[in-house]
């Protein structure tokens, strides 16, 4: 009897390692939302744009830096990545204008472009075996979560002796730190498949003809909508909506006495439901249809937010909503890229991943900036919300029409 192929190989430790740290990084920058408008008397979408503009520029990197590390190596593309990183922070700590922020942010959403998804799981997915793939790209996803476990306490525990400035720096040495670990990622070559040889170029606009690649590109936007207002607004939601914390309670006895704290807290227990959840929707991907399950994660989504809106905004609610929520929060990842790598192979998996991806940084775009100019115009974050509970919606149902079979046909136009 054959044995299995082992699942924690030294590509998928250094892949979560490096993931891990680029999203406790990403994941914080909500957490300066109110210290930083407040120290320059900003505009809350004056923030919120730099925020949303690195969002944007992480989805216009994703399938540069995924086609790069196919042409010239994934450990050169991860280091370039964590250069663009460091000096987007670097920059930003140095910065006093909303425009510096703005400009700086194309730096730093480069620079997670780099060090993200689109190349992790695209080097992940080719060294590992097919029965582990699913559950390979569940682990990175999970890493990501533990990053946003640590990343959103994490700055707001420096910031209570560190000023913002000083908190970014030690960001952007934590990013180049994540660099001694490339030697250990050691990446088989890209499988050669049988029959002419077929260029980056064919493969792409094969898919963009698909239909079904139409619909997973459009259902992704909802995703990047709902989790990036959340991880940049959420805070400062809770901070201000949330009614406060009872002395005696539960949560002041763990040491969150103040609805600022909470929000920060909320982020974590976010990513650590999404750990589990997001595991889970692996496991459940190498048995069920894809398509269905990714429907399944928006429609409770959806739901999860509508219920917490309708509600009155509690301590206990937020607890409960970041539980819920976290539970679905990353689950998209492995099954998004999954379905990819079972429709059209993984060849170009990364690159082809890396433009679903743009979509998912289109609607983070849209989640952050609407919800800077949507709260200056109306006081409150009901408007938007709403907004991402109707994509929520959009997104389960254009799930259900694909076609989860894999296919080669419309990839082997000629180049």
């Amino acid at each position: 009897m054959p044995r299995s192929a082992p699942m924690f190989t030294p590509v998928l430790i250094v892949g979560c390692a490096i993931i891990l740290v680029s999203f406790a990084v990403r994941s914080s920058f909500g957490v300066f939302q109110i210290p930083i408008s407040e120290e320059f008397g900003w505009l809350r979408a004056d923030f919120s744009l730099a925020i949303a503009i690195q969002n944007l520029a992480w989805g216009i990197g994703q399938p540069v830096f995924s086609a790069l590390a196919e042409r010239i190596g994934d450990r050169r593309a991860i280091i370039l990545g964590a250069l663009f990183y460091a000096a987007g922070l670097v920059l930003s700590s140095m910065s006093t204008t909303p425009i510096e922020h703005q400009l700086y942010a194309w730096f730093v959403g480069f620079g997670v472009a780099g060090t993200g998804f689109g190349v992790i799981l695209g080097v992940v997915g080719r060294s590992a075996a097919e029965e582990n793939r699913s559950m390979s790209l569940a682990i990175v996803a999970a890493a990501g979560s533990g990053g946003q476990v640590v990343g959103a306490p994490l700055a707001e525990w420096m910031l209570s002796f560190l000023s913002w400035q000083s908190t970014f720096l030690v960001f952007a040495v934590m990013v180049i730190a994540m660099l001694a670990l490339l030697p250990a990622m050691r990446v088989p070559p890209a499988p050669v498949t049988a029959g002419p040889p077929q260029s980056m170029g064919s493969a792409v606009m094969g898919a963009f003809r698909d239909p079904s690649y139409a619909m997973i590109f459009l259902g992704f936007f909802s995703c990047g909508y709902q989790l990036a207002f959340v991880t940049a607004h959420f805070p400062a939601m809770v901070t201000e909506m949330c009614s406060p914390v009872q002395e005696g309670s539960v949560l002041a006895s763990l040491g969150i006495s103040t609805t600022s704290a909470l929000g920060a807290v909320a982020l974590s227990l976010i990513g650590l439901a999404n750990i589990c959840g997001t595991l889970l929707a692996g496991w459940l991907g190498q048995r069920y249809t894809k398509k269905y399950l990714l429907a399944g994660i928006y429609l409770g989504r959806t739901v999860i937010c509508a219920v917490f809106i309708l509600m009155p905004i509690t301590p206990e609610s937020v607890v409960i909503f970041s539980l819920l929520m976290g539970s679905l929060w990353l689950a998209t990842v492995p099954l998004t890229s999954g379905l990819v790598a079972t429709i059209y192979g993984v060849r170009y998996m990364g690159t082809l991943y890396g433009f679903i991806f743009l979509s998912h940084q289109l609607g983070s775009f849209m989640g952050v900036w609407l919800g800077g100019r949507m709260y200056d115009a109306f006081g409150d974050y009901t408007a938007v919300w709403w907004i991402g509970v109707a994509v929520g919606a959009f997104s389960a149902i254009v799930h259900l029409p694909i076609r989860e079979t894999p296919r080669a046909l419309p990839l082997a136009a000629a180049a």
